[in-house]
């Protein structure tokens, strides 16, 4: 007889920022053998590598992700490989390759496996057309390739649920702020940028106008709720399966830089736009989340002072202890 293996968690795009701490948080809720991190690239002593299982993994090489599936007994994708909307601008070809066919090798593996999937959206797939609060249902036309490609995601999620039974969920992440990982390419890069600034140099530059407002999400909000999202029993979810709207804390690019400036003396922050500001302009000031709130009873905890206090508080500490 062969052997039945226990199954296991794949995470893809595992070194990025959300990767990062997910990885750390899965492998605290199931084992560290019980979760492979995959990535197309390594970093010497990443956590993530150092901690539980590693493979180099192309997602658009769907014989080899196969393999990985198929070796390790996996039961469950975290699809986290993408190219975000800063980076995927500069490169819009490569961005609609990532994002979209590395989601189409994922889901066919999901289909023919029978694989539980997540899969992130974005509040990129918002356009200028959109409501300033944006309502789980409303036109999605982006302006950025990245929008355009989470978007199709989106689509291609629901009907994989709808035609095969794939049971894959998502969230529309809000821009993440973080200390544990670097940012990865974003338009709210800002929002992670200015702390490690502020601490190092005493001043930052922002990419973006003061009066520019965005939803924005701790860290360790957006792990819990993946988690949340992924442990909701099937018939809770509704049509918002593959993108929910989650909000975390929402505000101007100023109001962070003063509450910055109240804990950090001497802290200045001036504001040079450039062209991350247009992808900015074109997305919500906040989103209505009343339907994650409804269908798993989501529920943020980081407003953005207790934002400001836990990423100057880790990132002073970790910057001492470096030193």
């Amino acid at each position: 007889m062969t052997e039945v293996l226990p199954s296991k968690v794949l995470v893809t795009g595992a070194l990025g920022q959300i990767g990062t701490e997910l990885v750390a948080a899965l492998r605290e809720l199931h084992g560290n053998d019980a979760v492979i991190a995959s990535d197309i690239r390594e970093i010497d002593d990443h956590p993530v590598i150092t901690n539980g299982p590693f493979t180099v993994a192309d997602v658009l090489d769907k014989d080899a992700l196969e393999e990985i599936v198929i070796d390790n007994s996996i039961s469950t994708i975290y699809h986290l490989a993408a190219l975000l909307s800063a980076t995927g601008e500069k490169n819009p070809e490569l961005c609609e390759r990532v994002n979209v066919g590395g989601l189409s090798n994922v889901l066919e593996l999901a289909r023919v496996h029978n694989l539980r999937l997540f899969s992130p959206s974005s509040i990129a797939v918002y356009g200028p057309d959109c409501p300033k609060h944006a309502p789980q249902i409303t036109p999605l036309n982006p302006t950025t390739v990245y929008g355009k490609t989470k978007v199709a995601g989106e689509v291609m999620a629901r009907y994989y649920w709808e035609a095969h039974g794939v049971d894959v969920r998502g969230l529309r992440y809000p821009g993440l702020v973080s200390w544990k990982a670097p940012a990865g390419g974003g338009t709210t890069d800002y929002a992670v940028d200015i702390f490690h600034h502020a601490i190092k140099d005493g001043n930052y530059d922002c990419f973006v106008r003061q009066d520019t407002r965005l939803p924005m999400m701790y860290m360790d909000d957006a792990i819990r709720a993946t988690l949340e999202l992924m442990a909701t029993p099937v018939e809770s979810l509704t049509d918002a399966r593959a993108g929910y709207n989650i909000a975390g804390c929402s505000f101007t690019a100023e109001e962070l830089a003063d509450a910055i400036k109240s804990r950090v003396d001497n802290f200045e922050c001036t504001f040079t736009p450039d062209i991350r500001q247009e992808y900015a302009d074109s997305w919500p000031d906040s989103v209505d989340d009343s339907e994650a709130k409804n269908d798993w009873a989501w529920e943020a905890q980081y407003g953005l002072e207790n934002l400001v206090d836990e990423m100057l508080a880790n990132l002073i500490h970790k910057y001492e202890v470096e030193a």
